[in-house]
């Protein structure tokens, strides 16, 4: 029997241009980079020199720290560039692909007769461990950790976020593999949404299954830990996101390394928003092109309004990218006598606006920030959109005074970033609560290391 949990705080924040459903074109480009940002709390090591031929699976980097703990090439050519920013710090490397392409064959394997050790090597030395994250600190787990659980989280529903089973359609198979391979390690939780229908969703084997009832945050898999499996000093909990387990899936199904992934290419300021398909390391310029309503004052983001990053047409699809959204940058906009007008346009929480009288809509919202930042502001905000049963606003607050034995009272082994998005959104301070909650986790794990 399936577990329900309801949840009762959150908000959902309709915004124009989610992608639509229908035919997936795949994308194909001349040169892909792999970026070591995309892997949280890794310090590269590079291990290819420019000229170098790779074929697809082979590393490119590893961790300084974990030498085992690998990161595949998406695809076989030459490595072209290795680029270093400030203090000789890694940004990407570049590989020029292949007209055809050659993949390290690591052998298909029966995960029904291999044991937790061997899925992790398999993982290990395909290159794919370090795409496992971990609770506490949000960070790319390590093979010497041994985690209480292992969750995926099936379902997204951050604003203009991709829906995960327009990717599992045609993937049903490598999915289910993917939670075999995890549930070898430890017992494995998936999470999926009430409203979805996936028959390799809802009835997935070898995992327990919790359906959530909720506004968002609650695809979320911090929420769901917390509600679930909740991370105690001391404890360790893995997370994968669903298209990961797809990716681990096709590694025991075909023994190759095979990146490919369906991006949401979404946002107001998108001709046609829709699903295109494309490797882990695909320019931006090549996913957006052609597809972009107009070329200036928009700002374009490497992952949803949220918790993505704003980026330019330069970067590179990240390894935990499930969609490039694009939307006003609103440097332009001049509005006269702005704040004492009805705004039936603008979205509010707290209906400053007349807006919530015409119900249900979609809005059109830019990037600005509309106010700057001022000393933090006791209101209950942020306990109104975080289902967690954290104070949340206690929590910022012994992070910015660095308190670290407050920080451990407060929950902070419990919470990732992206849990306070909404938070970050609806605070009438202004204050940055992702930066500041990643700020937190980086002390902490510095501290206990």
């Amino acid at each position: 029997m399936k577990n329900v949990i309801k949840l009762r705080k959150g908000l959902d924040i309709n915004l124009k241009g989610t992608a639509c459903k229908g035919t997936i074109s795949s994308l194909k480009s001349g040169e892909y980079a792999l970026v070591p940002d995309s892997f949280c709390g890794v310090t590269p090591k590079i291990v290819v020199h420019e000229g170098d031929k790779v074929k697809a699976g082979e590393p490119l980097f590893v961790s300084k720290k974990y030498p085992e703990v690998k990161f595949a090439s998406p695809v076989s050519g030459t490595v072209e560039t290795i680029l270093r920013g400030e203090r000789r710090k890694i940004l990407y490397v570049k590989v020029k692909a292949d007209e055809e392409q050659q993949f390290l064959d690591f052998g298909s394997k029966d995960v029904n007769s291999l044991d937790a050790e061997s899925v992790k090597k398999a993982l290990l030395d395909a290159g794919i461990f370090g795409y496992i994250k971990q609770l506490p600190y949000a960070v790319s787990t390590t093979p010497d950790t041994d985690p209480k659980a292992i969750f995926v989280s099936a379902f997204r529903d951050m604003p203009l976020a991709s829906d995960f089973e327009v990717e599992l359609e045609g993937n049903e198979k490598d999915f289910q593999t993917g939670l075999n391979a995890l549930s070898k390690i430890q017992k494995t939780y998936l999470g999926i949404s009430s409203s979805q229908t996936a028959k390799a969703l809802v009835t997935a084997e070898n995992v327990e299954i919790n359906i959530f009832k909720g506004k968002c945050p609650a695809g979320n898999v911090g929420v769901q830990v917390n509600h679930v499996c909740p991370v105690n000093k001391g404890e360790v909990v893995w997370t994968v996101d669903p298209a990961h387990v797809i990716i681990i899936g096709r590694l025991f199904n075909t023994g190759k390394v095979d990146l490919r992934r369906v991006i949401a290419v979404a946002g107001s300021e998108i001709k046609e928003p829709s699903y295109v398909e494309a490797l882990i390391g695909t320019p931006l310029s090549v996913v957006l092109d052609g597809k972009l309503a107009k070329e200036d004052h928009i700002r374009i983001i490497n992952g949803n309004p949220l918790t993505g990053k704003k980026t330019t047409m330069e970067d590179y699809i990240g390894a935990a990218t499930s969609e490039v959204t694009v939307i006003p940058e609103g440097d332009n906009v001049d509005e006269l006598l702005g704040w004492i007008l009805p705004r039936t346009k603008e979205f509010s929480t707290s209906r400053s606006y007349f807006s919530w009288l015409f119900g249900k809509r979609e809005y059109n919202l830019d990037a600005r920030i509309k106010g700057g930042e001022r000393h933090m502001i006791m209101s209950g905000e942020y306990d109104k959109v975080l289902p967690m049963d954290i104070y949340g606003e206690y929590l910022i607050k012994a992070i910015i005074a660095g308190d670290i034995d407050k920080m451990e009272l407060l929950g902070i082994y419990e919470v990732s970033p992206e849990d306070f998005a909404l938070a970050e959104f609806v605070d009438s301070s202004k204050l940055e609560l992702q930066r500041i909650v990643r700020e937190g986790l980086d002390m902490l794990r510095k501290e206990n290391a």
